[in-house]
């Protein structure tokens, strides 16, 4: 086995991990659904449906695909690991950033620098948990230097995360950041802009907000941000004691 078919059993090892598969049987059925606050909740799968069909099963074959994606070759040849998604299969919330950074290129999972830290505490403060909703990005490679994603990188990952929105069917997604925004509506309005109001994908009603990292270097919009979150929060039905 080479270092690339070793890198993707270990990667494949590791979605099936995440989604939930501890053994291998060659029949059987999935334990029962750990309780979620209702306003994660949905309904719990068949327990008689065919493990081929549940959610969690998809995106682990999917999660392959990027895996093996060599579609910009810049960003093949330079990555350590892809990163493709975190959390429920069945979240009711996305949240969608732009690309992954030095730290996420290297543990594989999105959001786990400083601006994952962040966004992990403004989940928080809508009293949720980062395990209720699925965090993903634009593009599942990390760009040199962390630079925007370019047109031709959104393109050749726009069939991962449209597959990844409609295995997960999520009711909301919140864009965070502009290249997120302009990547998931097709537009080249401002953040700025496009805060404040209503959009949809598919089925999902879309809200727009600021990418974590940019609360980093502008403190005084972390106010802006929660203004969005109380917003969304309120049109998921989620009750926030500081609202």
């Amino acid at each position: 086995m080479d270092a690339g078919e070793g890198r993707g059993v270990r990667q494949r090892l590791e979605s099936l991990a995440r989604a939930g598969v501890e053994t291998l049987p060659a029949r059987g059925r999935g334990a029962a659904s750990s309780a979620v606050p209702p306003a994660t909740a949905r309904p719990v799968p068949d327990e008689d449906a065919a493990p081929a069909t549940m959610p969690s099963h998809t995106l682990a074959v999917l999660r392959d695909e990027v895996a093996a994606c060599t579609r910009c070759t810049e960003l093949a040849s330079q990555r350590t690991r892809t990163v493709f998604g975190t959390g429920r299969a069945d979240a009711r919330l996305v949240f969608f950033g732009e690309a992954p950074g030095a730290d996420e290129d290297v543990s594989g999972e999105p959001f786990v620098g400083r601006a994952g830290q962040l966004l992990t505490k403004i989940i928080e403060a809508c009293t949720l948990r980062r395990e209720d909703v699925y965090i993903m990005n634009v593009l599942k490679c990390r760009p040199p230097g962390n630079r925007a994603p370019l047109p031709e990188e959104v393109r050749n990952c726009r069939p991962f995360f449209e597959r990844q929105f409609e295995i997960i069917r999520p009711e909301f997604i919140c864009c965070l950041g502009a290249s997120a925004a302009q990547s998931l509506l097709e537009s080249t309005e401002t953040i700025g802009k496009l805060r404040g109001r209503w959009f949809s994908h598919g089925s999902a009603q879309v809200i727009c907000t600021y990418h974590p990292s940019y609360l980093l270097r502008n403190p005084a919009a972390k106010r802006d941000v929660w203004e969005d979150m109380k917003v969304l929060m309120a049109r998921m039905g989620v009750e926030l004691s500081n609202a």
